[in-house]
């Protein structure tokens, strides 16, 4: 069964991006682009809120800058989206389809099904799939930066038992935690 995996960049105070929706301070410097290249390499199917998908949908055509920035475009590109969005009319992508509601019991049988890793992108979606217990494993990069207010990297009103399994720091301050969750 393939695990599902929510990944964020996100401030130390918990926000993916601040009040005015900007989030230039999450830009992952190359070492810690790199970590992620290789997190991201084992992952066949992205799940995406709308905004997510808007944000990485930049991969398609884009990401020639640098030999890491070319293999994340890779990565991404070779493997299937797919974006929960009631308002999304088309996509701009390969490899991807629109769902217009979030189904957990599609999710499981896409986990059952699933020979890859599935990630999850959106912290809107991913508050739905660990209140339905479907998260397997949360991979934070905490980035040494407060912004005060913006939008949450985790669901208020959710609490789970996480346990640690793997942390690094990098030469910057960047924190990545990776934790397995604790099914009852």
């Amino acid at each position: 069964m393939a695990k599902l995996i929510y990944s964020a960049i996100m401030s130390l105070d918990g926000f993916i991006a601040d009040e005015s929706g900007n989030f230039g301070w999450a830009a992952p410097d190359e070492e810690v682009h790199r970590f992620v290249n290789d997190l991201e390499r084992p992952v066949g199917t992205y799940l995406y809120g709308r905004r997510m998908y808007e944000t990485m949908v930049y991969w398609e055509t884009g990401g020639d800058e640098s030999d890491i920035e070319r293999d994340f475009a890779k990565i991404w590109r070779s493997a299937d989206k797919v974006v929960y969005s009631r308002t999304l009319e088309k996509v701009s992508s390969a490899r991807t389809r629109v769902e217009r509601d979030f189904d957990p019991e599609a999710v499981r049988r896409l986990k059952a099904s699933a020979i890859t890793d599935i990630g999850l992108g959106g912290a809107e979606l991913a508050g739905h799939a660990l209140k339905a217990g479907l998260v397997d494993e949360l991979h934070l990069f905490v980035v040494p930066v407060l912004v005060g207010g913006g939008t949450k990297a985790l669901p208020a009103g959710f609490a789970a038992q996480l346990r640690l399994e793997e942390e690094r720091r990098f030469s910057r301050g960047t924190v990545f935690l990776r934790y397995e969750t604790v099914h009852s």
